[in-house]
């Protein structure tokens, strides 16, 4: 870190803007399950039944699925990456403002799926935003910060929570208003920074602005030959794209190779949530209540566990680039799947008090192996998924399957979740063997599968599920020798010596371009 460039630092600010849209989502996938515990909360609602708290949990998944499947791709393939992310906020601020102030539990209802849109709308275009300007070698690591900002989101939930419940007298229905009103701050900081950072240059390449892309490319790139470089494989891959390849959505089930890539990163990403983590998230009071009987002790559990996690995925920031993303996803699901084993296995093999409880010490390991589980999940199945989802697909259809793909985690978790409580009430802790079993699946699944995607510019990435190469092909339509390098002679560039069906000559005077 001590000897990081300017431009590389900038690229580190801008990608952090655009990872605090997972704060977002990791906020909200808390402050329910925070919100539910407060009596203030039950009583405001007049008592919701369990089909309205199962359609609470509902509104906000169908509201994401729907913006992540038809809205999130075509905005930010047509308005841009940044647009994509501010419409997102502005969907959260007003969503906010709803339940806060909520008259009944229909507007309350309302606002979680206005809260799912605005979700589905900022996590199709945050990650891809970070996949395009990152250069190929910290792609990883960079966005092994989007999932650690969920942890960040998780953390400041359950932290306010915590505070808000210690105070249930003095703050009345604030205890719980004061939980969702918080809300407010990340959207609020994405709003005040996105339009001050540049545009990707895949977006803006794809859409004619030449000199835009230059001039965001010079922001994030040491010199001037690795700008010209990556601005000649992005042309070249989009001719490659506009000729041979059909340039409309289409794709995702026509293309082999395209269609190939969604459906791994289907399973990679519904696989993601039925690890157990997405119940352990959601559930993780009740299974705790099954071992504690104090309900301050696991507020404090819930908060520490959301504290370690972003320590947890720190650890994916020195290894994903280091050894890679198939090594990572293995080796958690390996560690995650013997978690489950041996947590089962105490917690079933133990006797069990009168009053329900466990023994302190049963306790502790119970807490200990489920931190140990997030030490596995968080670096593996919780970030490097969203990394490789985020980088396996051609431009042409990447908003829209990114989109696409990470919202079967919310298809997934929906699934396991209406279901969870009930098996965990008829199995208890026998339940947690299925999820070992399924962590053991998820591990071959990506050894036989997966590819590795370490280091693979975004436009030589086809070649890894057998499609063509776009940058070599179009590189040969273009009528240029090195497809990697651009000549810059003198101060001035040579794209070659046609561009797709037209003869351009592109010259320009680089000495005289602001940097």
């Amino acid at each position: 870190m001590g000897n990081m460039s300017r431009s590389r630092a900038y690229n580190w600010y801008i990608s952090l803007v655009a990872a605090s849209c997972m704060v977002l989502y990791g906020y909200d996938a808390s402050v329910f399950n925070a919100v539910q515990g407060s009596k203030n909360w039950v009583a405001y609602f007049d008592h919701p039944n369990t089909q309205e708290i199962g359609a609470i949990n509902t509104a906000y998944t169908v509201g994401a699925v729907f913006a992540g499947w038809f809205l999130g791709g075509p905005l930010a393939d047509f308005a841009g990456r940044r647009v994509g992310m501010a419409t997102g906020s502005v969907c959260v601020i007003a969503a906010t403002f709803m339940q806060c102030f909520a008259p009944n539990l229909a507007c309350f209802i309302a606002g979680r799926v206005i809260i799912g849109i605005g979700q589905g709308l900022a996590l199709t275009a945050g990650p891809i935003y970070i996949g395009e300007l990152a250069p190929p070698e910290i792609r990883g690591k960079i966005m092994s910060f989007w999932q650690m900002f969920y942890s960040v989101g998780s953390f400041i939930a359950y932290w306010v929570n915590f505070g808000c419940s210690k105070h249930k007298a003095s703050l009345g229905e604030w205890d719980w208003k004061m939980v969702i009103i918080f809300q407010l701050l990340m959207p609020i900081i994405i709003l005040s920074q996105v339009f001050f950072i540049p545009e990707t240059p895949r977006y803006l390449l794809k859409n004619g602005k030449i000199e835009e892309a230059r001039a965001a490319l010079r922001k994030v790139r040491d010199t001037e030959q690795d700008v010209e470089d990556e601005i000649l494989m992005i042309r070249e891959a989009l001719e490659f794209e506009k000729e041979a390849i059909s340039s409309s959505y289409s794709a995702l089930w026509k293309d082999p190779s395209v269609r190939k890539r969604l459906l791994l990163a289907f399973v990679l990403n519904a696989g993601q949530q039925i690890t157990g983590q997405g119940t352990l998230n959601t559930y993780s009071t009740i299974i705790y209540k099954k071992v504690f009987t104090n309900t301050d002790t696991i507020a404090l559990i819930n908060a520490l566990n959301a504290t370690f996690a972003i320590f947890f995925t720190l650890n994916a920031a020195w290894t994903v680039d280091r050894w890679g993303r198939k090594f990572l996803l293995i080796v958690g699901a390996i560690g995650m799947g013997f978690c489950m084993i041996v947590v089962a296995a105490v917690v079933t093999e133990t006797p069990t008090a009168a009053n329900g409880s466990k023994s302190h010490s049963v306790g502790i390991a119970v807490v200990f192996l489920l931190f140990l589980f997030a030490f596995f999940y968080k670096p593996s199945w919780g970030a490097t998924v969203w990394i490789w989802t985020s980088e396996i697909f051609s431009m042409y259809v990447r908003a829209q399957a990114v989109g696409m793909a990470s919202q079967t985690q919310n298809v997934a978790n929906a699934i396991v979740q209406q279901f969870f409580p009930t098996f965990l009430e008829n199995c208890g802790f026998y339940a947690f063997y299925m999820f070992a079993g399924i962590n053991l699946l998820l591990a071959a699944f990506v050894y036989f599968f997966i590819p590795e995607t370490r280091n693979v510019p975004l436009e030589e990435v086809d070649t890894l599920f057998g499609g063509a190469n776009h940058v070599d092909n179009g590189g040969k339509m273009m009528g240029i020798e090195d497809s990697h390098h651009a000549n810059i002679d003198g101060g001035r560039v040579s794209i070659g010596d046609k561009f797709g069906a037209e003869h351009i000559q592109e010259v320009r005077d680089t000495s005289n371009t602001k940097a």
